[in-house]
This record gives C-alpha cells, structure tokens and sequence, in this order.
C-alpha cells in the first residue's frame, strides 16, 4: 500500500507503515511513525492533496532527490534518546548501549534515518507501539499503561525546526495541534489521534 492509497475510510493493519508530519501548539515539528498500527488523523485522510504530499515531504525531509532540495537545511544538533519500543531494542543489554547506537544512527553520513532527523533537521520522532499482538511491544521508560497504536515520543532534538524550514508548497501536509507540546507530551493515545491533531496546515 502506498501512500495515495490513504482516504478518509483507511484503517491501520499489520505490515504497513505510514509516517506522516505534525506540529504542535508552539510550532515545532515531529514526525510520527505509525508501525502498522498507529491511527491517522482524520484532518489528514479526508484530505488528499495533503495525501499526495506524504511522500515529497518525506523524501524532502530525508535530503531525497526531490525538486525542493535548494531549499533543504540542516540544524547541525543533537538526537537525544527518550522512551523507546521494548521489542525493537530485546537484545540490547541496557539504555547505554541503545542511547550509543542511536548517537552512530544520528551521524550516519549520505543518508538520514530516523535517528538523524532529530540531531539533522530538528524535528522529534514519535513511533506508535507495535507488535503481532497486544503487549508484544511495550514502552521502556514511560509509567502509565499503553497499547498497540499509541505514539510514543522516541527521539528528541537539541535545536528545533519551525514550519519556516519547509517549503510553502510542502507545509500543508502537516497536520496541526492547538494543544499538544512536543516538549513535554511523551504519550498520544492512539484513539485520540484526530483530537490532537484537528486540522492541517494552511
């Protein structure tokens, strides 16, 4: 399934993976990754000339070759490490050991994974719990309870991007917050996904 697949009575299933931009109520940025499970919101499925900005934006984001490249920046900081998937990270012994990993990912050269775009382009990285079941992934570091979909804030940068970084003909493919704070919200309900994010960008 591909991103122009999306609509408004698209649902999430297993072994496919959407990421899709946000900002918060101060104008920072995330990208969040849906891991198969995580929800939409609803702003975004009802909306297809944001749908078939997925893609662009995304391949902007991670320096593709796309036409927006002369207009690509970098904010030369830092991926910090915050709540992470129990599942992804099994074999590793401790936080150390992943908060090293992360940092190697974050300064990969030629190419920007998910642990760069933090320390790169400035934006958080939230991934929504996995799994093939319910409670075979879990979320290391956060108290309450979660389940499958539900975002959690994974990675976290030192010099935050603005909606200014990003080409006008790109912006609205974000989907916009009136309430939520990437600085301190570390858990979205899955459930309430259209909640937090009511609108897009125009």
């Amino acid at each position: 399934m591909s991103y122009e697949d999306l609509n408004a009575n698209w649902q999430p299933e297993f072994g496919t993976i959407f990421d899709w931009p946000a900002m918060d109520k101060f104008g920072k940025i995330a990208i969040m990754v849906n891991n198969c499970w995580g929800d939409l919101p609803k702003a975004l499925l009802s909306n297809y000339s944001s749908i078939l900005l997925l893609e662009p934006f995304m391949e902007h984001i991670s320096e593709g070759l796309d036409k927006f490249s002369q207009y690509s920046y970098k904010k030369h900081g830092e991926t910090i490490l915050d709540l992470y998937s129990g599942l992804t990270y099994k074999a590793y012994k401790n936080r150390k050991e992943i908060e090293r990993e992360v940092f190697e990912e974050s300064k990969r050269e030629n190419v920007i994974t998910d642990e760069g775009l933090p320390a790169k382009k400035g934006v958080f990285v939230y991934y929504a719990v996995e799994g093939c079941r319910p409670g075979h992934d879990f979320v290391v570091g956060y108290d309450g309870e979660t389940k499958m979909g539900d975002y959690f804030r994974y990675l976290i940068p030192t010099i935050y991007a603005s909606i200014e970084d990003f080409p006008k003909e790109l912006r609205t493919a974000i989907a916009v917050s009136d309430t939520v704070d990437f600085t301190k919200d570390r858990l979205f309900d899955n459930d309430r996904i259209s909640e937090y994010f009511p609108r897009m960008y125009s």
